[in-house]
């Protein structure tokens, strides 16, 4: 579409904000877009999407959080590194947190090769590419359902530490429904998550036979 006055008017004032920015030293350039970016975030009419805004922050403020069920083969990890390597970073890596503390939702394997890779860290001056989570969605529950949903979408994720999810979710009194819902799990392979971590704490809410009750007169 062609663009009014109105529109040409902030694109002339645009010009002269870059030439400002130039003259800053590169940590205060970055902090200034950032800044920039969240402003602009506010106006966007796709302000609902996270990716609407991509920040770049130090690699110290982010940290893995302690739940992830997907883990990558040492070849995979270097082909990860290689692709960073040569394409930089394409996706972001989604987090929830504050000014100064971001912790992972979604690319705890991008995060680890952008601060382990020493080529990659020295390229991007120790920063890190970060989206943040929906507001509304930063509950612990809710992060992990995220994560879960991203592996899974990816078909990435493994069994003994999904269950393990899904053991830590029943606990936060959420039904077999609503796990499944939220993991995009079907009723069967709930159960089959919950089975692997053991029965007796995770079915003792449930209503069995009395036909299952021992009879200790008898005998």
């Amino acid at each position: 579409m062609e663009i009014g006055l109105l529109g040409r008017s902030i694109l002339d004032r645009v010009g002269k904000i870059c030439e400002d920015l130039s003259a800053l030293d590169e940590d205060e350039r970055i902090e200034v877009l950032n800044k920039i970016r969240l402003s602009l975030h506010k106006v966007s009419p796709l302000a609902n999407e996270p990716v609407d805004c991509v920040l770049w922050v130090h690699a110290d403020d982010v940290v893995a959080n302690d739940y992830n069920p997907n883990k990558v083969a040492p070849p995979e990890m270097r082909l990860l590194e290689l692709s960073i390597e040569a394409d930089g970073f394409t996706q972001p890596i989604v987090s929830w947190g504050g000014d100064h503390y971001h912790e992972v939702v979604d690319g705890f394997h991008r995060h680890r090769i952008g601060k382990e890779s020493k080529k990659i860290r020295e390229r991007t001056r120790g920063y890190l590419p970060i989206t943040e989570i929906r507001a509304g969605r930063e509950r612990r529950n809710d992060r992990i359902a995220a994560t879960i949903r991203h592996n899974r979408a990816r078909g990435k994720h493994q069994v003994d530490a999904m269950s393990d999810i899904v053991q830590e979710l029943a606990r936060r009194n959420w039904s077999d429904s609503r796990i499944g819902k939220e993991l995009g799990m079907e009723p069967d392979e709930v159960l089959r998550m919950k089975q692997i971590t053991g029965l007796a704490e995770l079915f003792a809410d449930q209503d069995f036979s009395q036909a299952w009750i021992a009879d200790n007169r008898q005998g």
